[in-house]
């Protein structure tokens, strides 16, 4: 199961998607590197916070997938609602998303 956050990067929100066990780790997405305000991360996605899914957000955000997510065959992610979890191959995700993969995530 993996988790949707957003971050700030040089005054730009980002959509992060890393497994729920573990936390951001905002240095590798770069120096200036700070977690949204829920208010504008909901704003930017059309979201409620807790329920953020990185498919279909009002406006196409720069989404980073942890590369971790691609030893698996498929991932779930939030499907727009609290509880409510999509299962998708993270390949299917880095399409749809248009996403990058890097280690954003940290134990």
């Amino acid at each position: 199961v993996f988790k949707t956050l957003l971050a700030t990067v040089d005054g730009e929100l980002r959509v992060c998607v890393l497994p729920v066990s573990s936390q951001l780790d905002l240095r590798a997405l770069g120096k200036r590197a700070a977690m949204a305000d829920p208010r504008d991360a909901q704003r930017a996605t059309g979201y409620v916070v807790g329920g953020i899914s990185p498919l279909g957000q009002k406006k196409a955000l720069r989404t980073v997938l942890d590369d971790s997510a691609l030893a698996h065959d498929t991932i779930y992610v939030s499907g727009g609602k609290r509880g409510f979890d999509l299962g998708l191959s993270p390949a299917d995700l880095v399409s749809l998303t248009r996403a990058v993969t890097a280690p954003i995530a940290r134990d």
